[in-house]
């Protein structure tokens, strides 16, 4: 299975089923199967600004309990969209039908030109150790 290693708390997000899209300056053709793993950084800033602080506090975690170093979930990735606009309220991202605000934008980065990568079928899993790298990867379960 492929792999992404993601900083916290966008990993943890993304395994809460909060977070649909991965910002990344960079394109993928690759669809199927993707294993989120969490970096060994934690943005403990981030984790305190609104509105990371209060979706991790629904969950019962601050910045403190987020997993490092390890696959804390799946999911499908399905497209790879091209940011067309943003206005510092939403993006506009692929053929402009997707439209991304509210806290989806805020726990992304949606400049023109970066690309918004599609994640469905999001499971969270009892987390396991594993060494990260850059870039995707492959994770033998």
């Amino acid at each position: 299975m492929k792999a992404i290693t993601i900083h916290q708390p966008w990993a943890t997000l993304i395994a809460l089923g909060e977070k649909e899209f991965e910002t990344r300056g960079w394109r993928t053709n690759y669809r199927g199967e993707l294993a989120i793993h969490a970096g060994k950084k934690v943005d403990k800033d981030a984790c305190k600004q609104e509105p990371f602080r209060s979706v991790l506090a629904k969950y019962g975690l601050t910045a403190d309990d987020l997993p490092t170093g390890a696959i804390v979930g799946t999911c499908l990735l399905t497209e790879c969209l091209q940011v067309k606009e943003h206005t510092g309220f939403y993006a506009l991202a692929g053929d402009s039908k997707h439209r991304i605000e509210g806290n989806e934008y805020a726990f992304g980065w949606y400049e023109l030109g970066r690309f918004a990568w599609k994640l469905t079928n999001v499971k969270q899993i009892e987390r396991i150790s594993v060494r990260g790298r850059q870039g995707l990867w492959n994770w033998n379960e």
